[in-house]
């Protein structure tokens, strides 16, 4: 087996760096899991560059992810969004992540939060062992499961597909090829 990164980050320094530190990694990190899903909805129908490439200023416009201070985003702030050309300027996504932060609030409100419904019925990473890119799923049940919920719950952008990315990159599952050093250091990281 050959020791080579997983196939889709390519060369770019941005997306090596993200691939070798931050894709796969377990989280429960709140923040963290909700730029997270937000981003995902974001890149719908872009490469995942593109948004790592925005990452920073994504971070300065939407007030560093803090839902409450999205929730409260008003026409005035949509407009502001939708005039900033570093980040993506999308109508529906932009309007998603706002009404996002709402539904999470809700969420929260209730006393739950995305990292448990996220991590529902695991304590560690699902651990797949794909050898190439072309065994890895676009979605699965779980993602349907996830995806189904969320929009139960008033989020949008959270399609199957969306929420496996999100399961993907926040470490629910580790989905780097066997033949990829970080398969193994993920797989070392335990339950969270």
């Amino acid at each position: 087996m050959t020791n080579q990164r997983c196939g889709w980050c390519g060369v770019d320094p941005l997306y090596v760096a993200y691939h070798d530190e931050e894709w796969g990694v377990p989280s429960r990190d709140e923040r963290a899991l909700f730029e997270l899903l937000i981003l995902e909805g974001m890149q719908a129908g872009l490469s995942w560059l593109t948004i790592l490439r925005k990452r920073a200023q994504f971070r300065r416009a939407f007030k560093s992810f803090a839902p409450e201070v999205i929730a409260r985003f008003g026409r005035s702030d949509e407009e502001r969004l939708l005039a900033d050309a570093g980040i993506v300027r999308n109508r529906a996504k932009i309007a998603a992540a706002i009404g996002n932060a709402r539904a999470l609030l809700a969420l929260h409100d209730r006393g739950e939060s995305l990292s448990t419904w996220l991590w529902e019925g695991a304590d560690r990473p699902a651990q797949n062992r794909f050898r190439t890119l072309a065994e890895v799923p676009a979605q699965t049940p779980a993602s349907k499961d996830l995806s189904r919920r969320l929009h139960a719950a008033g989020f949008r952008f959270v399609g199957p597909t969306i929420c496996y990315a999100w399961m993907q990159a926040s470490g629910r599952v580790n989905d780097h090829l066997l033949s990829c050093p970080r398969h193994d250091a993920c797989s070392q990281l335990g339950t969270i």
